[in-house]
């Protein structure tokens, strides 16, 4: 089912992902720290990204979908910035950059956060990469970060002023608890930072639809 809080139709699109599904082979690169890496889950298989892989495979028949795990659990946007060029060299189709958790438990200036990962945006759309941003989780270590919030919302902006399209994860995982779908330990690790299996499917299956959904796939 797709998630109306990530499916920003109005003002982003992903046309080169578009264009890679119509030719029938699609790769994406998911980027970010440990939520892309897979921390918390139970086995490589139930990650994030193996998941996404998954759901769009069975969503789009006779499409060859690949999805790189380029998750490095532990950085920030400087470590981030520093690989950017390794994905680029992947030549995906599209980008998820996963990003600002790490920078906000470690009170990374603000402003030094947007300057990096305005750096990576710039460089992938001048490599013609389409580019999905994924906001911090839905978590009590992110809740008592002095400046949580300004993080979350500085993806929000990031979206809306370079026209991507931002994977709201924790509104979507703050929806999942208000709404009794999930328990909480159903969805974070005991660390109260990481996301466990069923918060990594769930997640994926968001992605996946907002994907198809701005891919106009479906």
């Amino acid at each position: 089912m797709t998630e109306p809080a990530n499916t920003d139709l109005k003002t982003s699109t992903l046309p080169h992902t578009a264009a890679a599904i119509a030719r029938k082979s699609l790769t994406i690169v998911a980027f970010g720290s440990s939520t892309t890496e897979g921390v918390g889950a139970s086995r490589p298989e139930n990650t994030y990204p193996a998941r996404l892989a998954m759901e769009l495979t069975q969503a789009l028949p006779g499409v060859r979908v690949t999805v790189l795990n380029r998750g490095q659990g532990g950085e920030e946007a400087e470590d981030l910035a520093g690989r950017v060029p390794d994905v680029i060299a992947d030549r995906p189709d599209l980008v998820i950059f996963q990003t600002g958790t790490n920078d906000a438990l470690r009170e990374v200036p603000l402003k030094r956060f947007l300057e990096l990962t305005r750096d990576g945006l710039d460089a992938f759309r001048a490599a013609g990469i389409d580019v999905m941003l994924m906001e911090p989780q839905y978590c009590r270590a992110m809740l008592d970060a002095p400046h949580g919030s300004e993080y979350v919302q500085a993806m929000r902006d990031l979206g809306a002023a370079y026209a991507v399209p931002v994977n709201r994860r924790h509104e979507l995982m703050r929806g999942w608890l208000e709404s009794g779908r999930f328990r909480y330990s159903d969805i974070v690790t005991e660390d109260d930072l990481h996301m466990a299996d069923a918060g990594y499917a769930a997640l994926a299956r968001a992605v996946a639809d907002q994907i198809l959904a701005l891919a106009q796939a479906r």
